[in-house]
């Protein structure tokens, strides 16, 4: 009977396989993440550029199973990689509807660009008029008549010339605080920056400040009052954004303009209107400068909006996580990224957890010199900067997964090789242990079918755990530009371009979404593993 056949006729490991299934959350997660791995692996047949099959004259080819060149379909004597969704486009299959090709359910690969044509973007040029505040200043005297003022007109519903002289009290509430200021500074005291909210003439809310001032020789004649419309939250009544949305034809869309636009429109001068207009029609060519206008004594600044086909770009129809920088679909990526990440992690795992149990067992079986000659070299082995050797190693021979694996392989078996030898030495003596030597077991099966199985408890309810710090160290060293080689899919590959992009929040939200629902999952499975492998349970208060 073989290790693994004693394993699962265990009745203690049976057990507390049923205690994992108790507990739920574990156990669900389990399936759910062995699924995704599975599905992971399917990932050609859900995401490809390369179509599952195709009819050409007569005859079928299986692009994602078998490369054809481009010369296969086109004729074009050229033996490079062909574009299908070019091809499918052609006059050979336009033209012949036995000619065909299907694609999987996300015609995208992961390497991939798309074509920025076939992205589906609204062709229009939206005008927004965005209505600027209002800033007008007043010099009073001690008795708050205006000796001077700037564009204050419009604030009390005067002309400027007719503003001179009036009793600023007479057409606005000045707050009590603002009043204190004015007596300070007309007594020739020094008194900082200060600004309050009160109401126009018209009812609306307007900001009354004072710069800072300082002491003089003599005592001003005159303070300066500037008022300016506010435009906090809750007061944007000044500041209204009206919209009109042009086609190519410079037609009005008149079922996507608001009235409010419209009529700004109307109010605009012939020569406005035609200066507009030309700025439009450029904007189809490329992006432009704020144009400012004055319209019913009122200055706005002009912004002409269209959305342009750049990467990356946001989720749309056929591409439901959006495009990345460099055009690719970010599901794909997110799917190839999750076998890449999950086959790095296992594999990391596996190697880390054998190396970790051989010098582990070996150290803790024979102790003495062995033991102590081992634990000081992996002293010194463990005090060695991972992350230089990384660097040095793939400035040697290029990054690449192998390379990442055996670096990082060769370092992480050590805390693993710790818990192993504490289990060995306290194994060794045991009575069972004593009697397969006495009978003379070679020492090979004495560590592998004796104490081993009995030794693996750390091994099983750390792997989890170890799982999970794997995809992470994984996900971190891509987002540092260390870890696996471009163009390969990886999350952390995708943090980093959301770092550049940091507008794109679709490069944030799903890959930290996917690493985080992986890593929650193994969370999740570990703690149902450790719980089903606690001893307490089985223990009873005499």
């Amino acid at each position: 009977m073989g290790l693994s056949d004693r394993l699962i006729k265990n009745p203690i490991n049976r057990k507390r396989f049923q205690r994992l299934k108790e507990m739920k959350r574990a156990y669900i997660s389990l399936w759910i993440l062995i699924i995704l791995y599975v599905i992971s692996f399917g990932s050609e047949l859900i995401c490809n550029d390369n179509p599952l099959y195709v009819q050409f004259e007569g005859q079928s080819y299986f692009p994602v199973l078998k490369f054809y060149p481009e010369d296969t379909f086109t004729g074009s004597g050229k033996k490079t990689r062909p574009d299908y969704h070019k091809i499918r486009n052609s006059q050979a299959f336009k033209n012949n509807s036995e000619n065909y090709m299907i694609f999987p359910p996300v015609p995208f690969g992961p390497y991939g660009s798309v074509d920025p044509e076939s992205i589906d973007v609204s062709e229009n040029v939206t005008v927004k008029f965005n209505a600027m505040p209002l800033i007008g200043t007043v010099n009073i005297r001690k008795d708050y008549s205006i000796a001077r003022s700037a564009a204050f007109g419009p604030f009390v519903g005067k002309t400027e010339d007719d503003v001179k002289n009036l009793i600023l009290t007479d057409y606005l509430d000045i707050p009590a605080r603002i009043q204190q200021a004015v007596n300070v500074r007309f007594a020739n005291q020094a008194a900082p920056a200060i600004a309050v909210s009160t109401k126009s003439a018209h009812g609306k809310e307007v900001m009354v400040s004072l710069s800072t001032f300082s002491a003089r020789k003599r005592p001003p004649k005159t303070v300066r009052l500037t008022f300016r419309e506010n435009i906090s939250a809750g007061t944007s009544i000044f500041i209204q954004v009206h919209e009109i949305e042009l086609n190519r034809e410079l037609n009005i869309v008149q079922s996507n303009s608001t009235t409010a636009g419209l009529d700004l429109w109307q109010k605009l001068t012939e020569s406005a209107r035609k200066e507009l207009l030309r700025n439009v029609e450029s904007r189809f060519f490329g992006p432009l400068d704020n144009l400012r206008l004055s319209v019913d004594k009122r200055n706005y600044s002009v912004a002409f909006v269209k959305e342009d086909v750049r990467f990356p770009f946001r989720p749309i129809k056929g591409h439901i996580m959006g495009i990345d920088g460099a055009g690719r679909d970010v599901f794909a990526r997110i799917l190839y990224g999750l076998r890449t990440s999950m086959t790095f992690g296992l594999l990391l795992v596996i190697t880390a957890k054998v190396l970790g149990i051989i010098v582990g067992a070996l150290q803790g079986y024979y102790g003495g010199v062995t033991d102590i000659t081992g634990q000081r070299l992996i002293e010194i082995w463990s005090a060695l900067p991972f992350l230089y050797i990384m660097i040095l190693m793939g400035s040697v021979y290029g990054r690449s997964f192998p390379l990442l694996l055996f670096c990082y392989g060769i370092f992480n078996w050590i805390g693993i090789s710790y818990y192993m030898r504490a289990e060995f030495l306290r194994l060794r003596k045991q009575p069972f242990v004593e009697a397969a030597k006495c009978m003379g077991i070679a020492s090979y099966k004495v560590i592998f079918k004796h104490i081993l199985p009995n030794g693996l408890v750390p091994v099983i309810t750390f792997l989890p755990f170890s799982l999970v710090g794997a995809i992470g160290a994984l996900a971190a060293l891509d987002y540092l530009g260390f870890g696996l080689p471009p163009p390969t899919p990886s999350w952390g590959e995708l943090l980093f371009q959301a770092q550049q992009y940091r507008w794109a929040w679709w490069l944030i939200l799903y890959p930290s979404l996917a690493l985080f629902t992986v890593m929650l999952l193994g969370v999740f499975i570990g703690e149902g593993i450790r719980n089903a492998y606690d001893p307490k349970r089985y223990t009873r208060l005499e």
